[in-house]
């Protein structure tokens, strides 16, 4: 009997703990507070590319629905408030863009060209380096978009036969390697303006690129905004051609 009851109230407990997880205050300051640990641990590290806020967040994150036992669509259920903010933010990386307009206009053939450029490379690389190791086509077709924001993946990936989920990961996988490479591969080629490092952020890394192009230097910020944009509409444009015709 006493066994009995203490199975109750376990299982009492663990029921109010899930309502309690599930509310969008917790979720949210989970997620913000995971956040913010990699940004304090980041600034602690001389702002070390490495220690990348985004990784570091989805690391703890991940690591507490784990030993706590919940599921992702527990935790999601009360963080959709942050999921509905991705709209917003996006659209606020055209801040940096306003107050270096003129700029932008002294190079938009070589910014449109280099966006172009980029979005067919990575599609195409992605394709290929999938088959190189023998993966199926619906893996390969997921690759495709992964440079784009993870919702312009996940439509892309959905229209050409992909694996919605896995785009998702695979965009944000991008973004994180983006934002943690990509000042040292640009020093490794003795380059040291802004603007490629902005365009460069945003064509290959998106969202989370050019988060980690504004906190470098506003015109970086800038051309990274603006990449985020043109080629999140070049890989919606481009993929699904590229895909209708690449060899089955």
């Amino acid at each position: 009997m006493h066994l009995a009851q203490q199975s109750m109230a376990g299982d009492s407990s663990w029921a109010v703990w899930q309502q309690i997880i599930a509310t969008p205050i917790f979720s949210i300051g989970l997620t913000l507070g995971s956040y913010e640990f990699g940004r304090r641990l980041q600034r602690l590290c001389r702002g070390n590319p490495i220690v990348n806020p985004v990784l570091i967040a989805i690391l703890l994150i991940g690591g507490f629905l784990h030993l706590t036992g919940t599921s992702y669509e527990v935790y999601f259920g009360g963080a959709q408030f942050i999921h509905f903010m991705l709209g917003p933010a996006t659209v606020a990386l055209a801040i940096p863009i306003i107050h270096n307009l003129e700029r932008l206009r002294g190079m938009r053939v070589a910014v449109l060209v280099g966006i172009m450029i980029g979005s067919l490379v990575s599609a195409v690389s992605g394709i290929e380096l999938v088959e190189l190791f023998g993966g199926s086509r619906a893996v390969a077709v997921s690759m495709a978009p992964k440079a784009a924001t993870t919702p312009i993946a996940i439509g892309v990936s959905q229209s050409v036969g992909g694996i919605p989920s896995l785009s998702a990961v695979l965009a944000i996988a991008s973004g994180i390697l983006a934002a943690v490479s990509l000042e040292f591969l640009l020093d490794l080629v003795k380059v040291k303006d802004w603007r490629p490092l902005g365009l460069a952020a945003g064509t290959a890394g998106s969202g989370i690129g050019a988060a980690r192009a504004i906190s470098l230097h506003e015109t970086a910020g800038a051309f990274a905004g603006l990449a985020v944009a043109l080629n999140g509409l070049t890989t919606a444009l481009l993929v699904p051609i590229l895909v209708h015709f690449w060899p089955k």
